[in-house]
């Protein structure tokens, strides 16, 4: 009986002791460079081979290194979310042009990994006057994100408040954009949809006095532009 329960005691130790290293193990297979969560990313894409996504001591860096070591954009905010970073970065040095970038990272116990990003690029011309640009970002199958999400850059300095609204079971849902200064005179918004939000949304901008200056009906989930006031 001693020695049954010796024995019982044992593999109970065993066990509790081989279940983190276990643990541990699938969390790396998971998280490096072709691993796992990679391989996710790929069947999104819909790449035959796995990309590989290094793993970085920070956010920053976790873009820097899957961008290439060519990478020149500046960061100029990023905001906390649900298990990892969102990152606006913008290209200098481009006249009559109006660019912002997206990136995501999120998390681990290894460090930081890059996992979506996207941005646009607009040509200003003088003839051309915009209240705002956009960008939208859908919900990603199989790959964990605060996705769908809609940013841009604000060109009109009348726009003080921005709303995205979507339909749910009927009953429309509207939700408040974030209005972030990242330097004199430029400014950025940004917006988390609710994860069962689905197309289309409709983009709408007020001036001061919360009337309504502009809007935008958006009929595709990865769809880019711009809209102008009046419209």
């Amino acid at each position: 009986m001693f020695k049954r329960n010796r024995r019982i005691l044992l593999i109970t130790a065993m066990v509790i002791l081989l279940s983190p290293l276990s643990i541990l193990a699938y969390m790396y297979v998971n998280e490096r460079a072709g691993g796992l969560a990679d391989q996710r990313i790929s069947k999104v894409w819909g790449l035959s081979e796995p990309i590989h996504i290094p793993i970085a001591n920070s956010p920053e860096r976790a873009v820097q290194e899957f961008r290439g070591e060519f990478y020149t954009s500046q960061f100029i905010h990023q905001e906390a979310v649900d298990g990892g970073m969102i990152l606006f970065t913008h290209k200098k040095g481009r006249e009559n042009n109006s660019n912002l970038q997206m990136e995501y990272t999120r998390k681990n116990i290894f460090g930081w990994k890059w996992v979506w990003g996207g941005g646009y690029s607009i040509n200003e011309s003088v003839e051309s006057k915009f209240a705002l640009h956009y960008m939208s970002i859908p919900k990603l199958e199989q790959v964990s994100t605060p996705f769908p999400m809609l940013f841009g850059n604000i060109q009109d300095s009348s726009i003080k408040r921005i709303s995205v609204e979507t339909q749910e079971n009927g009953t429309v849902i509207a939700t408040e954009a974030k209005l972030i200064e990242v330097s004199p005179g430029h400014l950025i918004w940004y917006v988390f949809l609710p994860p069962s939000a689905a197309i289309p949304y409709v983009i709408e901008g007020f001036n001061e006095e919360g009337k309504l200056i502009t809007h935008e009906q958006i009929k595709d989930a990865n769809d880019s532009g711009s809209l102008t006031l009046g419209k």
